[in-house]
């Protein structure tokens, strides 16, 4: 452990408050991306509360709604891995 605290895997939670700071990540190669690379990439807009990766996809789950749309502004066509990111 390397004292840093350990984000949830939970993304899913039903509260509407949540749905609005909660980001879609797309197009991703999860061969090469991992849940720690995107927690650091996405952690600069805002506090992450759960991150969760999927094949081809993830979802990071902010603090906030105003974390989530600075997110989306911010890495929506990124290259990753050679792939754009779709948020």
């Amino acid at each position: 452990m390397t004292g840093k605290t350990q984000t949830s895997n939970v993304t899913n939670k039903n509260d509407p408050k949540s749905i609005n700071s909660r980001v879609f990540i797309g197009n991703l190669n999860t061969a090469i991306v991992k849940k720690v690379d995107i927690e650091a990439i996405f952690s600069k807009y805002g506090k992450i509360v759960g991150c969760s990766v999927h094949k081809g996809y993830a979802f990071v789950q902010y603090m906030s709604e105003r974390h989530a749309r600075a997110a989306v502004a911010g890495e929506n066509a990124r290259i990753i891995a050679g792939q754009p990111l779709v948020c």
